[in-house]
């Protein structure tokens, strides 16, 4: 199956990056002590919960994780929930943190001040298809109603609202999380064909990088999918499908797969019609693998179970998530946090830990998964690189 063209990780380069993440602390300067700061001027990020750092709360995120804004969220490296899906720092946080930016403001609830540096736009349980969509094919399976032409409207806004400034967009690193995802699961009951979801997603993807494009953005990263057959999310959707050697649904991530290949043709098409744009691919999916098929290596104990949860295949149930207080109605149980996050990839059945998303960050950012390698962004800028 086709995916994007990276260079291959050998044992060294792997153990390389393994040791770097390992052994050093979860730092601001150890995320990535290479990449050069003060490179862009802003960094603009969109998609759903693995990339929304606050936009959404307990009351209006997905309401199978309503939760978010409650203890244990947050309690790794803030001690206090921020509103991530996460028990601390998310990708695009380490991306912030190794260009030398503060954490990304999320949009809705950051002033005019505060966006100095740029802003989120991710929300979570946002879709790549229009929430009208779904309405009229009756699809309402904990569906919220954002989505990325939503994200684009709020950036539209952003730029006419920066205080009678000019924003040079041209100047600043646009980072396009995951997205799609929430498509899949919001209609995995439904009659929708997936064939149609998944075309439909892809193309709604597409024509928001070209809407970017157009109004000036250069420097463009897109996330692809990742393995959603390992989420226990999916696995709890889909308990009697195939799995495969590590019990992820065969299925699951063969769609991921298919979606992630027909994106990055997507992308190659528009890169040959915006020469002057970098847009980089970062292959979520196979970072994902790598760091499942070498758990150990990265320090993780449990690939596919998750840290916060109320027991039960894969410690997980969706009626009795992560920080809810809800008592699981097949173990009798409440939701609770592992005692070591760090060894674990899952966090609360579907996000991932703070360790997994700097994991991923140092496989984006130097272990070959991202193509071209964000040097691309660095070099079309002229920016050089720093020893800090």
């Amino acid at each position: 199956m086709a995916s994007s063209r990276r260079c291959p990780v050998c044992p060294l380069s792997l153990l390389i990056v393994v040791v770097f993440l390992g052994f050093l602390p979860l730092t601001p300067v150890a995320a990535a002590p290479a990449l050069p700061r003060g490179c862009f001027s802003k960094i603009f990020a969109f998609g759903d919960s693995y990339t929304d750092t606050g936009n959404t709360d307990s009351m209006t995120g997905p309401s199978a994780f309503q939760a978010v804004s409650n203890l244990p969220y947050g309690e790794t490296f803030f001690h206090r929930p921020t509103n991530r899906y996460s028990d601390g720092r998310l990708v695009v946080d380490f991306l912030a943190q190794a260009l030398g930016h503060p954490l990304l403001p999320p949009y809705l609830h950051s002033k005019e001040l505060d966006r100095e540096n740029g802003a989120n736009f991710a929300y979570a349980g946002s879709t790549a298809l229009d929430y009208e969509f779904y309405v009229k094919n009756n699809v309402t399976f904990d569906l919220t109603n954002t989505s990325l032409q939503t994200q684009l409207h709020w950036f539209s806004s952003f730029l006419e609202s920066s205080g009678g400034r000019a924003v040079d967009v041209g100047s600043a690193l646009f980072w396009v999380g995951e997205i799609g995802a929430n498509d899949y699961a919001y209609s995995y009951y439904s009659s929708v064909p997936y064939t149609t979801i998944r075309t439909l997603a892809i193309k709604n993807t597409a024509d928001f990088l070209q809407a970017l494009l157009r109004k000036g953005a250069k420097y463009i990263v897109v996330q692809g999918m990742p393995l959603l057959g390992c989420l226990p999310l999916t696995m709890f959707l889909a308990p009697n499908d195939a799995r495969d050697q590590y019990g992820c649904v065969k299925n699951g991530n063969a769609r991921a797969y298919e979606h992630n290949s027909l994106l990055l043709t997507k992308i190659q098409a528009l890169r040959a019609a915006n020469p002057d744009a970098v847009i980089v691919f970062a292959d979520y999916a196979n970072a994902h693998r790598q760091i499942l098929e070498h758990s150990r290596l990265f320090g993780f104990e449990e690939p596919i179970n998750t840290c916060c949860g109320s027991g039960g295949p894969q410690n997980f149930d969706i009626t009795a998530t992560c920080g809810s207080g809800a008592t699981s109605m097949v173990t009798s149980q409440k939701a609770k946090a592992c005692a070591n996050p760090r060894a674990f990839i899952i966090w609360d059945g579907v996000h991932f830990t703070e360790a997994m998303n700097n994991a991923l960050w140092g496989l984006f950012s130097g272990g070959g998964y991202c193509s071209p390698t964000l040097d691309a962004l660095f070099i079309k800028k002229r920016c050089t690189h720093q020893t800090h």
